[in-house]
């Protein structure tokens, strides 16, 4: 398997006539890094992956996979493989000939292309299942032997287009785990569309929050949970208060926010409102504060602080956070 390359995207911009799906974005992904392109339906990041893949046309802009342009090349002269959200199997040739389909393309004699193909499924754990159909596999393993299929082209960097978004939750968390250990153990850039924020905290090295076709910030899942640049990444990573004070826009971390005592002193400020919804989870209880403005605050509290002072829905009550919790927004 290759060493990975970096991808660096130059004022990439996509039209479909008069409508701008993506708008003159920069963007560079170091090499050998899990790269995730998050947001909301129609704000361009599937879109962009296709134009790495060179599956759309780019309408202005260039693509490097450093060090040549790949903008106008096909997509089998990229360096690159996709694995499609459908994973797109042929449901009449064998797991162990699915892998071995792209270098059957070119020629590979089958002796070498089937050796190739069994390493790959060894690596995603799917040799003992080499003569099954698709049909047969469920859908973890349909996806193992996808991504076994988009490996064996020896890619300098992958992409996956939702990839995990047709399993079941549980078997979601385990796969995820499983293409973080991949890409860890390869070496190679991975370049993920998903809409979960939860997925892309995961896996993510490089979080790229895309919102109407342009970046709102590319940062580490760290630095962009606790350090929004905007309102919108703000609410969408979610865990966050978007509170207006003092003409300035911050934000606040659920987790940060407090109930204050009756009579008690502050640091910090003080909002008032009332209980509007209270869900107990175990270690945590959510509480929603409606405040006199009409603004929903979310409380994120740990079990004993709830204890020690315990609300009920509609009561009025007091919030407070230490100001050096809070971060200004743009």
């Amino acid at each position: 398997m290759p060493s990975g390359a970096t991808l660096e995207l130059v004022k990439i911009t996509k039209r479909y006539g008069p409508t701008v799906a993506v708008d003159a974005i920069d963007l560079t992904v170091p090499v050998g890094s899990y790269c995730c392109l998050l947001g909301p339906s129609g704000c361009g990041k599937t879109t962009t992956l296709r134009m790495v893949a060179g599956h759309e046309a780019v309408s202005q802009g260039d693509i490097l996979l450093r060090p040549p342009n790949i903008t106008n090349l096909a997509p089998a002269q990229r360096g690159s493989a996709m694995m499609f959200q459908s994973y797109a199997l042929f449901p009449h040739l064998s797991v162990l000939d699915n892998v071995a389909f792209a270098p059957k393309m070119r020629g590979v004699p089958k002796a070498e292309r089937h050796a190739k193909a069994e390493k790959l499924l060894e690596l995603v754990a799917m040799a003992p299942y080499a003569q099954r159909l698709p049909a047969q596999l469920s859908g973890g393993q349909q996806q193992r032997v996808a991504l076994a299929r988009a490996l064996i082209t020896e890619p300098q960097i992958l992409l996956l287009d939702e990839p995990l978004s047709a399993l079941d939750p549980f078997l979601r968390i385990r796969m995820r785990a499983e293409l973080k250990r991949l890409q860890r153990e390869l070496g190679i850039t991975f370049v993920h569309v998903t809409h979960g924020q939860d997925e892309a905290m995961a896996l993510a090295d490089l979080i790229v929050l895309m919102n109407g076709g342009k970046i709102e910030q590319a940062a580490t899942p760290r630095e962009i949970f606790n350090r929004p640049k905007t309102e919108f990444v703000a609410k969408f990573m979610g865990g966050h208060n978007v509170i207006r004070l003092n003409g300035q826009s911050i934000a606040v971390r659920s987790d940060r926010l407090s109930l204050l005592k009756p009579g008690a002193a502050t640091n910090g400020p003080v909002v008032a409102g009332k209980v509007s919804q209270l869900e107990y989870q175990g270690a945590r209880v959510y509480l929603t504060v409606v405040t006199s403005a009409g603004e929903d605050l979310t409380l994120e509290l740990p079990e004993a602080e709830f204890d020690a002072m315990p609300v009920e829905l509609g009561a009025s009550v007091q919030t407070t956070w230490d100001p050096a919790t809070a971060h200004a927004l743009g």
